[in-house]
C-alpha cells in the first residue's frame, strides 16, 4: 500500500491539485456568469449548489475508474476516425458551451424583458441548475481523466479534488462580483469559454490543442483587459475635474 506522506505520492498530491484548481478556474466563471441571471438573493444559493454538484460529480467518477477507462473504447467509426463515449461527451459539452456563451453574450449585448415575474424567477432557478449541471459533467470528465492520467492512487485523485472544490467554492464569491462589476470582463470570460468550447470539440475529433496555448492566449487577453481597466480607471478623476465647472455654471 503507497504511503501517505511518501514524497512522491505528496510531489503528485501537490501537482495534481494545483492542475484541478487551473482547471476548475473555467467553472467558476461560467457558473458565475449563469448565476448572475438569477435574482440578488438566489446567486449565491446557485453558485454554491452548483460548485457543491461540481465535487459530488467528480468524486462519483473517480470512484468509478473502471468505467471512465471504458470511455476511452471506440464505440463508432466516422469517416475513418474512431469516436468514443468521452469523445462523444466532448463534442456535446463542446458545443453547449459554443451555443450557451453565444447566447449569454446575445444576453448581455442586447438585454431581456425588464418586466419578470416571480414564477419566471422560480422556473429560471431550475433551468439555470439544469445548465450548471451540464457544464459540470463536461468540466468534470477532462478533470478525472486528468486526475487518472496523473497517478493511480484514489485517495490523492479525490483529496486533490475537494481541496480544488473547496478553492472553487471560496473564490465564486468574489469572482462573480468580479465578473458583475466590469461587464467587458464578463464577454471576455464568455469569449474564453466560446474558445474552450472549440477546443473540446477539437478534443473530441482528436485534433488535439495544447493546453498551453489556451491558457497563454487567456491569460494575455485577461492582462491587457486588466491594464485597460486600471487606464479607465485612472481617467475617471480626470474626466470629473473637467465636468465640475460646467456643473457649477449650470447650478
Amino acid at each position: 500500500m503507497t504511503g501517505f506522506l511518501e514524497a512522491d505520492v505528496l510531489m503528485a498530491l501537490a501537482t495534481l491539485t494545483l492542475l484541478e484548481i487551473v482547471l476548475g478556474i473555467d467553472n467558476i466563471v461560467f457558473i458565475s456568469i449563469l448565476a448572475g441571471r438569477l435574482p440578488q438573493a438566489q446567486q449565491a444559493r446557485a453558485r454554491n449548489l452548483g460548485l457543491g454538484t461540481a465535487i459530488g460529480i467528480r468524486v462519483l467518477l473517480l470512484l468509478s475508474i473502471t468505467w471512465i477507462m471504458q470511455l476511452t473504447a471506440p464505440l463508432v467509426a466516422v469517416m475513418g476516425e474512431e469516436i468514443s463515449g468521452r469523445d462523444l461527451i466532448l463534442i456535446a459539452g463542446g458545443l453547449f458551451l459554443l451555443g450557451k456563451s453565444s447566447l449569454e453574450i446575445h444576453h448581455n449585448m442586447e438585454g431581456e424583458d425588464p418586466n419578470v415575474t416571480t414564477a419566471k424567477a422560480v422556473a429560471s432557478f431550475a433551468a439555470i441548475m439544469v445548465q450548471i449541471t451540464i457544464v459540470n459533467i463536461v468540466f468534470s470528465l477532462d478533470s478525472v481523466i486528468t486526475a487518472v492520467g496523473m497517478t493511480d492512487v484514489l485517495w490523492v485523485m479525490i483529496t486533490a479534488v475537494v481541496i480544488s472544490g473547496i478553492f472553487m467554492m471560496v473564490a465564486a464569491a468574489p469572482v462573480a462580483r468580479f465578473v458583475e462589476k466590469h461587464p467587458t470582463v464578463k464577454i471576455l470570460a464568455l469569449s474564453f469559454l466560446i474558445l474552450i468550447g472549440m477546443a473540446l470539440i477539437g478534443e473530441g475529433l482528436e485534433f488535439h490543442i495544447p493546453k498551453g496555448y489556451i491558457y497563454f492566449a487567456m491569460a494575455f487577453s485577461m492582462a491587457v483587459e486588466m491594464i485597460n481597466l486600471r487606464v479607465r480607471k485612472a481617467h475617471k478623476p480626470v474626466q470629473l475635474k473637467r465636468q465640475l465647472p460646467d456643473n457649477t455654471a449650470s447650478a
